[in-house]
Order: structure tokens, then sequence, then C-alpha cells
């Protein structure tokens, strides 16, 4: 499990995280939702450790991230894979290469070792045969696969990913969505997603945490998200008076 616990964060005067306190369970498709600005980006870096937290503990299954130096961290960070919103993928390096790259990083095992493993994980993604590819030369959901396939290289118990279904089409989202619970099931990975696409919260969310100005403003699943009261999730999730009728509709049915 990961928990974080009281974190705050602030850039100067301007406090972004408020006593955070929040946890993911492993096996589930963690949500992290919220409008532009509102600390989910903040939040995902403070857990990883790209961002140091002004106050609070981030826990991985007991082990205190917060207190560790490089050295510890580092022990982390070989369980922790991350997909980030743009794929991330070096433009000079092949498909299996940039597969390649955790492993090269955390682990000391042959070449052959590596290329093998990478040739599994792209298999996995539905993208074996590709590992001489350039990035150039992928369509959008290839790169998000390849990314993920990245992520998974090293066997990860944790999973982060940043808007996984961004700049794409309706259909390879599913694609990816699909993808993302799998993995999750299948590695039980502790799953953290940020994202604003409710169409993925509502087909893969297991556990679903809403920030709002800084603090998390509610914790549910997505039936809950149909009879909640909280009114700043129910401006998010259901902004237009159309996406309030399909919301009745849906709670009708239940």
């Amino acid at each position: 499990m990961i928990e974080v616990r009281s974190i705050s964060k602030s850039f100067g005067t301007h406090q972004v995280l408020k006593n955070v306190n929040v946890s993911f369970e492993p096996g589930k498709v963690n949500f992290i939702i919220g409008r532009s600005g509102q600390g989910k980006s903040v939040l995902a870096k403070c857990i990883v450790g790209l961002m140091e937290v002004d106050q609070g503990q981030v826990m991985f299954d007991e082990r205190n991230f917060t207190m560790m130096d490089r050295w510890e961290r580092k022990d982390v960070r070989k369980d922790i894979g991350m997909l980030f919103q743009g794929s991330a993928l070096f433009d000079s390096m092949t498909v299996e290469e940039n597969v390649m790259f955790p492993l090269r990083m955390f682990s000391k095992v042959p070449v052959s070792e590596m290329r093998e493993r990478a040739s599994h994980c792209l298999k996995r993604v539905n993208l074996e045969g590709k590992n001489k590819l350039y990035p150039s030369e992928l369509s959008g959901g290839m790169k998000k696969r390849t990314g993920i396939a990245r992520a998974i290289a090293m066997n990860p118990k944790y999973l982060f990913i940043d808007e996984p279904n961004s700049g794409l089409d309706p259909q390879t989202s599913i694609v990816i969505d699909n993808l993302v619970r799998e993995i999750t099931n299948e590695y039980n990975v502790i799953t953290v997603v940020i994202s604003h696409d409710m169409n993925s919260v509502m087909e893969i969310g297991d556990r679903i945490n809403f920030i709002y100005n800084g603090e998390i403003w509610w914790k549910g699943d997505k039936k809950e998200i149909l009879n909640t009261d909280n009114q700043e999730l129910n401006n998010f999730v259901f902004p237009s008076r159309f996406m309030q009728e399909i919301r009745e509709g849906l709670r009708q049915m239940k």
C-alpha cells in the first residue's frame, strides 16, 4: 500500500497541497481527478520524489520514502513504473531500446536478457515485432503502449500514469484503458492514474480521489459518484445540463 500522510507543498507564498491524506491499494486502479491547477500532478510528483514535500510522509509498504536519502530511494524507485503524459520516449532510440532503458539503469542482467524482457513487454502490449521501429514511426496509441511496456519492464509494484488518454481518439483510449486494467490485475500492482477523462474513470476506476484547491475533497468509487452531494465534484464530473441528464438516467437504472 502507498500511504500519503498529511503532506503539504508550497511554492513561495502559494500553497498547492494542504494536509493531504490518501492511500492507494494493490490490484486496483486508483484515480486522482480534478481541474487543472488543483494539485494533481504536484501530488504525484511528491509521492514519487520528483518534488520534496514541506511536511508529511509518503509510505511505500511501510517504508518512509520521505526520510530516505538518494541511495535508499533508488531501491524504492526500482519498484516504480511511470508513464508520462507525452509518453516521453527517446526519439533517438528504437522501441526496444526505450523499453530497455530502465533495465539498463536499475539492473545488471546481460543485454540479451534485457532484449528478451523488452520483447516480452512489447508482446504484452500488443506491439510484438515492433522492436526496431523509432518513435517517429509510431501512432499516438502505439507510443502510449510503448510507454506502458517501458513502465512494466522492471516488474513494478507501483505504477504511476499521467493522463494516459491525452491526445488519443475514443477507440484508442478504450484500448489503453483496458490495457491499464489488465496489467493492474495481472501484476497486482498499485496503479495511480492522473486524469481528466471521466470516461476512463467510470470504466476502469476502482478508487477515485477528487482533489480541489489542494485538498482531497472527496473519496469513493464510481458508483458513489452518481449519488454524491459534493457540489464541487458534481460541477467537475457533470458540468453541463446534458451530463446531468445522463447522470439522472444512470441513477434511475441502479
